[in-house]
């Protein structure tokens, strides 16, 4: 199997990371059946395509409560944690049984060009980030692993047409002279509604209270001991993401707002598919320790490539993807080796989440960890999807590293069409889970045959 052996160094463990399946006897074969009957289905691109349509037609055909079962015995079985507060912490409990942690995500979000509903939509969604930081809060014990984590996604408590029109603005000339993450902080930090002159009142009064929704989360989240990792988006909000993401940071991740662990408060995600990613985040991360600001990372290699390109030639603007996937791994190694210096560098102040399904990132980062003497269980930990990549989750797991599974949760009809949006956008990983299939056949023979 895949496997790399760590140097070793005074003081810093040496584990051997095998990525060869074996780890898959920790698991039930009920477990593994149903892993290597869903991953199998979401390979199949016509299904991963017309998911929703599928899953329509699947209703019509076996009747709501039938087909309800059907998915729960399989695809919300796979990649959710559950539906109640029961649920989760089961799920979350069993994950912790194998040496994994809980990174729990909300799954609602705007997607570009459709206004789910007023005011109102996005207070319902602050309700469910608040139960959700409630979720992630880790136990009273202060010998507890930290930190706790949970996914933010800003377009649950904000519009897309906001974002876009604040990207519109920092783009024009003078334009960040109004919208400056300073001057969005202490807004924030009034919970006044602001005056920006080129918004109109409307406008001032929605950003007003998309500010103080962020806060809230922000507040109640360092409250409880937990994380906020706010997801990447299109391209076309960046800007403004990066805008209020940062305004978030200012406020939150200051001296006087660490803990014991020195971790920052807000997290953000940096996607390695886009050309100007390695420039970007390390001028975030000088810009942070000029400041004296804890720094919080969690990169990935991206996961809306055919939607970017697609959105680019409308537009008749450059694409602004890395041109195929060997030149994304390039940029995702960059970033890798500019963060891991950061964090051997700044020490707890500075924390990276890798995040990928691909085991020769997983190895580079392990790796390298060892040589900069940055221990397994140290500001460095690693992510993937529930109820995906388990040969590298439970190895890294086993092996003393820590290691989050991404866990949406809900009521199935809310959860549905955002699983069928992450297969589409996940579609090249889906499709590459070919290794993970082969390694659960492996153990469901070896069980067949009672092999040792």
């Amino acid at each position: 199997g895949s496997w790399v052996r760590l140097p070793a160094l005074p003081g810093v463990p040496s584990p051997t990371l095998r990525f060869d399946g074996e780890v898959f006897r920790l698991k039930g074969t009920g477990e593994l059946v149903r892993a290597l009957m869903v991953l199998r289905l979401c390979a199949w691109p016509p299904l991963v395509t017309h998911s929703l349509e599928v899953l329509s037609w699947c209703r019509r055909l076996l009747g709501s409560r039938l087909s309800g079962a059907v998915l729960r015995a399989s695809v919300y079985g796979q990649f959710v944690a559950g539906e109640t507060a029961e649920e989760v912490q089961s799920s979350v409990r069993r994950l912790q049984a194998l040496g994994l942690r809980p990174l729990l995500a909300v799954p609602t979000e705007e997607e570009p060009g459709t206004e789910r509903g007023g005011e109102g939509w996005y207070e319902g969604n602050l309700s469910a980030m608040l139960s959700c930081v409630d979720l992630s809060s880790p136990p009273a014990d202060p010998a507890a692993p930290s930190p706790a984590l949970m996914q933010l996604k800003v377009t649950a408590l904000t519009s897309t047409r906001l974002c876009k029109e604040l990207t519109a603005l920092l783009g024009a000339p003078g334009g960040t002279r109004e919208l400056s993450p300073d001057s969005l902080a202490a807004i924030m930090e009034s919970g006044q509604d602001p005056h920006i002159s080129s918004l109109s009142s409307q406008q001032n009064q929605h950003l007003g209270a998309s500010l103080r929704r962020f806060h809230r989360v922000a507040q109640h989240a360092r409250a409880r001991g937990v994380r906020l990792l706010v997801d990447a988006e299109y391209t076309s909000l960046n800007p403004a993401l990066s805008l209020l993401v940062s305004a978030l940071a200012l406020r939150w991740n200051r001296p006087e707002e660490a803990d014991r662990h020195g971790a920052a408060w807000v997290w953000d995600t940096y996607q390695a598919y886009l050309q100007d990613t390695p420039e970007r985040l390390g001028r975030a991360a000088e810009a942070a320790e000029r400041r004296g600001l804890a720094f919080g990372v969690k990169l990935v290699r991206g996961a809306y490539l055919e939607k970017e390109r697609e959105l680019a030639r409308r537009a008749g603007t450059p694409d602004p993807t890395q041109p195929d996937y060997e030149a994304t791994s390039r940029s995702y190694s960059r970033c890798l080796e500019l963060m891991l210096g950061q964090v051997s560098r700044r020490g707890p102040q500075c924390r990276l989440m890798v995040a990928s399904h691909n085991e020769q990132s997983v190895s580079q980062a392990a790796r390298r960890m060892a040589e900069l003497g940055i221990r397994p269980d140290g500001p460095v930990c690693f992510g993937q999807l529930l109820g995906m990549c388990d040969q590298v989750s439970l190895a890294l797991g086993q092996a003393g590293y820590a290691v989050y599974k991404s866990i949406p949760y809900g009521p199935l009809d809310e959860v549905l069409p955002y699983l069928s949006r992450r297969a589409q956008e996940n579609r090249a990983v889906l499709h590459g889970a070919r290794r993970e299939r082969q390694l659960l056949r492996r153990e469901l023979w070896r069980r067949m045959t009672r092999r040792p």
